[in-house]
């Protein structure tokens, strides 16, 4: 297992493969598996995220009723030409949505790398594929240049909020997301390290605090943040912006302050946004 992305870029270049070579054998190690058969498993998850967003029911609401058909008003906002976003980041937006929205209401989806985070990864992959017309092939090199920066960030960190608030799950979900879309548009190692250290950057300190303890509000909406801070990530690092911190750094920092974090801001449903006053009447309401 990968322990830096510095130790990744090293063997990319040692051997000269791409980034998503050096996860894929080592998966291939690890798990004692055939090379055909570790792509195999990572192209059914990619199909896996498609299916779900496909499956999106736009009238079916979470138990608790918090969250629920936001999915579909982003939609058709987007249909209309409302969106000062403009359509592309709208269908980002819209199925960041849609794919929490769908976790919430219990529905199957794939956690990348949490069901929290679930809809970071979906709404920029099957987005960008949808727009440049990437292969699935491509987009499962993809998914594991995904899971190389998740590995080396649930090492040197934490993915769960309960361990490191909200940057520990929609933070890692963005910096994923962020470093796969620069290996799609071509980048190496280097450049794929930077997209997911400005990712992680933006939202260190974010809190984990699900009103009622739901995993709902806000987090259906931090996913929507997520996947379009991957974006504007991406877009910097490939320009040749780079992170003036080293990324494996920036994962370091992530650690440090999710561990320095009260507890009632980790997942705890005490503190943030659940311990307001709205908050609160909300969770006693739903506890009738």
């Amino acid at each position: 297992m990968f322990e830096s992305l510095e130790e990744i870029i090293s063997i990319e270049k040692e051997k000269n493969i791409s980034f998503w070579e050096c996860i894929i054998e080592d998966d291939c190690k690890e798990n004692d598996i055939s090379r055909e058969k570790a792509f195999e498993k990572m192209a059914n998850m990619y199909k896996v995220m498609k299916q779900a967003d496909a499956n999106y029911d736009d009238k079916l609401y979470s138990q608790s009723g918090l969250v629920g058909t936001d999915g579909k008003k982003i939609h058709d906002a987007r249909e209309r030409g409302e969106l000062l976003c403009g359509d592309f980041i709208g269908r980002v937006i819209e199925r960041a949505i849609k794919m929490a929205e769908s976790n919430a209401c219990m529905k199957r989806i794939v956690a990348a790398p949490t069901a929290g985070s679930c809809g970071v990864m979906p709404a920029v992959f099957i987005t960008i594929q949808e727009e440049k017309g990437y292969s699935d092939e491509e987009m499962t090199k993809a998914m594991y240049v995904a899971a190389g920066i998740g590995e080396v960030i649930a090492n040197r960190a934490f993915l769960a909020g309960a361990a490191g608030g909200c940057q520990a799950e929609i933070g890692s979900a963005s910096s994923m997301a962020a470093g796969a879309l620069c290996f799609l548009r071509g980048g190496d190692g280097t450049m794929i390290a930077h997209a997911a250290a400005l990712a992680m950057k933006s939202v260190l300190g974010l809190a984990c605090d699900p009103v009622a303890g739901l995993v709902e509000v806000p987090c259906v909406k931090r996913n929507v943040m997520g996947a379009v801070n991957a974006m504007t990530a991406s877009d910097m690092a490939f320009s040749g912006i780079q992170s003036k911190i080293p990324p494996d750094e920036v994962f370091d920092a992530m650690r440090t302050i999710g561990r320095n974090m009260p507890d009632d801001i980790k997942e705890t449903g005490k503190g943030g946004l659940a311990g307001t006053p709205t908050g609160i009447k909300i969770k006693e309401q739903i506890a009738l």
